[in-house]
């Protein structure tokens, strides 16, 4: 029989940009430690670790949690691309689902170089790089970095098929930084107008450099554990993971000749469909969604694909205000990759971390009202999806 997953205790560092923050493993120690701390309970008590990062040796995991403590826990590992830091959270889902232990860590680090997103996926060994490769030589696409003419392909092709104006992706860029000013812990805090973002550099149409998440350093944290372990600790109404899906590429990813499926598309859509089924409510029951924005074209895409409205229905969702304050859905109260930040390891922790906050209700001037449901989204092409629904009762 499956046990509850609780969530006890979260932690992040401030994200900052490449060359101004400490290395690694001090990140991933200040993460745990604060984690730690907000669950109260000493590092001897975490029985795994499933450490995550992009950049680094194999064992950049071990030198992490050392900083915690020498108490020769099995640690593992992680790689996943983008969704590195909630592939660790799915692993330590798993261990105390399965009854493997009763408390598990979860941390995922990054120390970014300026440019690493461009660079990261101009790798001829990764299939979807290859597939990309073809399809962006194939329509012309040559002048930016391969993850921007990517995403920005799949806004592209939504732009032929529905209309949309490319102010709608600008617009999504103005709510990032606008709830960003909010988050101390956010890499810019500064406002933009759509105006400012619209000017700034074109990247690869329909993108504008605010329209792309930036290189980052960071760090965060969660500690999970049972029922009975939360118990014996005295920690009382948890948040807990309602249910949790990954889900890898489909035959669509590659043979549709579509950017929009290549980014991810039926990845997103397949896992929320499995976690709603595993949770027994769907998308209008949830409060506050944290989602993998490396660019605004991909929150775009993802409101469909998370089900937040119909498919051709993203426009009116923006301008109508229902993914802010106010609307139907707050999406990314933390500013999200594209103003919080993305150290690749770190962003599934960090995604985590706001979210536990917000159903707690102490995520400050970011509180999203009366927050009962949260949703998490984080993708990595190559590729891999992780979407996961969090409660507190």
């Amino acid at each position: 029989m499956k046990r509850r997953v609780n969530v006890i205790g979260v932690g992040m560092t401030k994200f900052a940009k490449p060359g101004a923050s400490a290395d690694y493993h001090e990140m991933a120690a200040e993460a745990g430690h604060k984690a730690l701390a907000d669950a109260g309970i000493p590092y001897d008590a975490v029985e795994q670790a499933y450490a995550g990062y992009v950049y680094g040796d194999s064992t950049c995991g071990q030198r992490a949690v050392y900083g915690l403590g020498l108490t020769g826990i099995p640690v593992v590992n992680v790689n996943n691309n983008c969704s590195t830091g909630s592939t660790a959270l799915y692993l330590a889902r798993q261990a105390i689902e399965g009854g493997l232990a009763e408390c598990v860590l979860a941390i995922g680090f990054e120390k970014m170089e300026r440019g690493a997103l461009g660079s990261k996926f101009n790798d001829r060994e990764n299939p979807m790089s290859q597939h990309a490769q073809v399809m962006m030589d194939v329509q012309g696409f040559n002048s930016a970095p391969p993850a921007a003419q990517m995403f920005g392909g799949a806004g592209r092709e939504y732009r032929w098929r529905h209309g949309t104006k490319r102010e709608t992706f600008g617009k999504i860029a103005e709510k990032a930084r606008q709830h960003a000013s909010r988050n101390p812990y956010a890499l810019f805090n500064q406002v933009l107008t759509l105006e400012e973002v619209m000017a700034s550099d074109d990247v690869f149409d329909p993108l504008t450099r605010f329209q792309c998440c930036p290189p980052t350093c960071g760090a965060g944290a969660a500690i999970l554990c049972s029922d009975e372990f939360a118990a014996k600790h005295g920690i009382k109404n948890p948040v807990y993971i309602a249910a949790q899906s990954m889900v890898t590429d489909f035959a669509s990813s590659f043979d549709e000749s579509s950017m929009i499926k290549m980014v991810g598309y039926d990845m997103t859509k397949e896992a929320a469909r499995q976690v709603y089924e595993a949770a027994g409510i769907g998308p209008d029951d949830v409060d506050v969604v944290e989602l993998h924005d490396c660019f605004t074209a991909n929150e775009l895409l993802t409101y469909e694909g998370l089900g937040l409205c119909a498919e051709g229905g993203a426009e009116a969702f923006i301008w109508n205000g229902d993914n802010t304050y106010g609307g139907k859905v707050v999406t990314n109260p933390s500013g999200g990759l594209l103003s919080k930040g993305h150290p690749l390891g770190a962003t599934g922790l960090a995604q985590c971390t706001e979210l536990v906050w917000q159903l707690r209700g102490t995520a400050d001037q970011r509180q999203v009202a009366n927050a009962r449901v949260a949703l998490q989204h984080n993708l990595g092409l190559g590729g891999a999806c992780v979407v996961t629904m969090y409660r507190r009762d």
